[in-house]
C-alpha cells in the first residue's frame, strides 16, 4: 500500500524518527570535517552502527548528519516501509497489464488513478529553505561543514547536493546527485559525468552560447534524497517518482535568483549559473570505487545566492570501497527497480547487485531456463536495459539458486561452467569512474552461463543430479536434535 501521510516532512523529522528507533547517535564533541569525520563514519559503517549527527564540526556553522542510509533497515525507514521489496511490489502492482475484474477490480483501478493524481509536485509561495537569504558577497560556502574524506582528495567536497537543471530548449527538469568540489567561497566544480542528463543540458546551453542556471539543494527529506540517486530514464521526473514513493506531493518553491524550483523543506539551497565554455580542474577524489579518480576539467558553478533555514542541518555521505553507506541506497534501487527490469526482460526471476561490485560492476541473475542459449539472450538484454548497460560482469543461474546467497552463487559459477563454451565476451559502455577499462567510457564485459546445460546446447553427457537429503530424514533429525546433545 502507498504510505499515505508520509511521516517525514523534512530531514529533521527523519532524524527524530531515527533517534526514537535507536538508529541515531549524537556526537557532541568537536570533530574535524577534514579526514577525522571520514574515519569515524567508516568505522561506524563497518561495525553496522547508527546514523550520526555531529553537533560541533570544526568547520562550518551547523550540525552534520551522515550515514543516514547505511543499512537496509534505515533505508526502509527512509522510504516509509518495513521491507524494501514493498516498494517494488507497489510498482509491480501498478504495471500489471490485466484489466479489472468485477467491482473490486474497478475499485482498485480507481484507487490507482487517485494515487497517481497525488504525484505531481505542488508549488508553494514561501518555504523553510528561504528563511535566510544571502546574496553576492554574503555567499560563503565556508558556512557549510564540507568534507575532505581522503588524504589525497583535491580539497573540500559536498557529496549530497541535489543538483537541479532544465533543458534549455524543452524546459525538461532533471534532478541529479553529483559530487561538488569547493573551489572558493562562491564557486563549485560540477562533477557530472558524461552519461548524465545534466551533462546533456549543459551541452545544449553551450551550443546556444547561454549560461545554464543551476540550483543545488542540501538536506532534503529522505525520499527526495533517494530519488536524486535513482537511475530513472530521462523522461521520468524525479519529483513525480518521489511523489509516488511518498504517496503525496513534494512541495516546491521558486528559487530567488534562477528560473528553477527546489524542495521547500530543504535545509540549504545554492543558486547560480555555469558560463559556457568555462572549465576548471576537478579532483582528485577518493570515490566509491575505492580508488582516487584523476583530475579532469569540469564546469564551474558561480553561486549568486545562498538560502537556508534559520537552524539548518548539513547532510553528506562518505565515499570509499565497500562496505560504505551507499549499500543502503544501492539495495533500495535493486529492489525498487526489480519489477521494471522484469517487465523489460520477463525471463528474469530475481537479481542481485553485490555492493562489493559497487552495484554496477556485477549482476547476478536467475532465470527459468527454457531453450538453448537462453542465458546468453538474457545477458544481451540486460546490457541493453538503460543503466544496466554499465554492468561489466553478468552471472546467470537457474531459478532454484538464491541470487542473494553468494556462497550458493559461487558454487554454481565455479562448478557449472565450461569456460570455453559458457563465457560470453563483448565490449560496451562502462561507468565514467571505471579505472580498469583501457579506454575511458568503454571496455570489455563478460557473461557467465552458470545454468544447467541442455542436450540442445551441445551437452551430451547428461547433467548430473545435485545431492539433497530426503525430507523424511531432515524431519527426523529436526525432531531429535536435542537428543543428540550437540
Amino acid at each position: 500500500m502507498a504510505p499515505r501521510g508520509f511521516p517525514y516532512q523534512d530531514l529533521q523529522s527523519f532524524l527524530t524518527a531515527l533517534e526514537a528507533a535507536g538508529e541515531l547517535r549524537r556526537v557532541t564533541v568537536p570533530v574535524d570535517p577534514t579526514l577525522e569525520v571520514s574515519e569515524v563514519v567508516t568505522r561506524t559503517v563497518r561495525a553496522g552502527g547508527p546514523a550520526l549527527l555531529f553537533e560541533r564540526p570544526t568547520r562550518g556553522s551547523m550540525p552534520l548528519a551522515i550515514n543516514l542510509f547505511g543499512t537496509e533497515k534505515r533505508m526502509a525507514m527512509a522510504l516509509g516501509v518495513e521491507n524494501l521489496d514493498e516498494v517494488g511490489d507497489r510498482i509491480g502492482g501498478m504495471i500489471k497489464p490485466e484489466l479489472p475484474v468485477g467491482w473490486s477490480g474497478i475499485r482498485e483501478g480507481i484507487g490507482k488513478v487517485l494515487q497517481l493524481k497525488s504525484l505531481p509536485p505542488r508549488k508553494v509561495k514561501t518555504a523553510p529553505c528561504q528563511e535566510v537569504v544571502l546574496k553576492g558577497d554574503e555567499v560563503d560556502l565556508g558556512l557549510l561543514p564540507g568534507l575532505q574524506i581522503w588524504p589525497g582528495d583535491g580539497g573540500i567536497f559536498h557529496n549530497f547536493g541535489l543538483t537541479h537543471t532544465k533543458h534549455p530548449e524543452t524546459g525538461k527538469r532533471n534532478l541529479g546527485l553529483y559530487r561538488l568540489q569547493q573551489h572558493s567561497k562562491n564557486t563549485l566544480g560540477m562533477h557530472w559525468q558524461i552519461h548524465k542528463d545534466s551533462t546533456a543540458h549543459h551541452a545544449v546551453a553551450e551550443r546556444l552560447g547561454q549560461r545554464l542556471p543551476v540550483a543545488i539543494a542540501i538536506g532534503c527529506d529522505p525520499v527526495v534524497s533517494y530519488s536524486a540517486s535513482a537511475p530513472l530514464p530521462s523522461d521520468i521526473d524525479e519529483y513525480l517518482f518521489a511523489g509516488f514513493l511518498r504517496g503525496e506531493r513534494v512541495e516546491m518553491v521558486d528559487c530567488v535568483t534562477v528560473p528553477l524550483q527546489v524542495p521547500a523543506e530543504a535545509q540549504i539551497i545554492l543558486e547560480g549559473y555555469l558560463e559556457p565554455g568555462e572549465r576548471l580542474p576537478e579532483g582528485p577524489f577518493g570515490d566509491h570505487t575505492g580508488f582516487y579518480t584523476p583530475v579532469e576539467p569540469f564546469p564551474v558553478l558561480h553561486i549568486e545566492c545562498m538560502t537556508m533555514r534559520k537552524k539548518p542541518i548539513y547532510h553528506s555521505i562518505i565515499t570509499s570501497k565497500p562496505p560504505q553507506e551507499d549499500h543502503g541506497l544501492g539495495k533500495a534501487t535493486e529492489r525498487i527497480f526489480r519489477p521494471l527490469l522484469k517487465m523489460m526482460i520477463p525471463d528474469i526471476v530475481d537479481y542481485d547487485l553485490p555492493s562489493a561490485g559497487v552495484f554496477h560492476n556485477c549482476a547476478i541473475v536467475s532465470i527459468r531456463k527454457r531453450y538453448p542459449k537462453h542465458a546468453q539472450k538474457v545477458m544481451n538484454a540486460i546490457w541493453g536495459a538503460h543503466s544496466m548497460a554499465f554492468t561489466k560482469l553478468i552471472v546467470i543461474v537457474d531459478e532454484d539458486c538464491n541470487v542473494h546467497d553468494y556462497n550458493e552463487v559461487a558454487f554454481r559459477a565455479l562448478g557449472n561452467v565450461d569456460y570455453s563454451r559458457d563465457l560470453l565476451l563483448t565490449e560496451g559502455p562502462v561507468d565514467h569512474l571505471d579505472h580498469a577499462s583501457y579506454q575511458q567510457f568503454w571496455g570489455g564485459k563478460a557473461g557467465i552461463d552458470a545454468t544447467r546445460k541442455l542436450p540442445s546446447e551441445g551437452y551430451s553427457r547428461g547433467w548430473p543430479e545435485e545431492m539433497a537429503m530426503s525430507p523424511e530424514v531432515i524431519s527426523l533429525v529436526e525432531k531429535r536434535w536435542k537428543e543428540y546433545g550437540i
